[in-house]
């Protein structure tokens, strides 16, 4: 097995395991939406993605992100911020601002 193969199933393992622990998920449920997500962050590293997530007040949001370098604005500065495992950031074009949702909130990729 290839070592890019074995940190994927890790990633895929643990967000999964993460959103039953905290979430409540089935692991069906939960395998579902951690695939969803290593597929997002995959295509946004390439290009820009049009993706549904449910936002913390229930409604839902339609988004499209990107974490391509050539389609960002530089980033300048330091980061010493604690990085949090249960959500995903890019950058948002229609209003050119970093953004995030909550991982287990993802719906689906268009």
């Amino acid at each position: 097995m290839s070592t890019n193969f074995k940190n994927q199933m890790k990633e895929v393992m643990s967000l999964a395991w993460q959103m039953v622990k905290k979430n409540g998920f089935t692991m069906s449920e939960a395998l579902k939406t951690a695939w969803a997500n290593l597929k997002l962050k995959a295509e946004m590293k390439n290009r820009i993605v049009k993706f549904y997530f449910q936002k913390v007040d229930g409604s839902v949001r339609e988004a499209y992100g990107t974490l391509c370098e050539k389609l960002m604005p530089a980033i300048t500065g330091t980061d010493k911020r604690a990085k949090n495992e249960t959500v995903q950031t890019y950058y948002d074009t229609e209003v050119g601002e970093f953004r995030c949702f909550k991982k287990a909130n993802l719906l689906k990729i268009a």
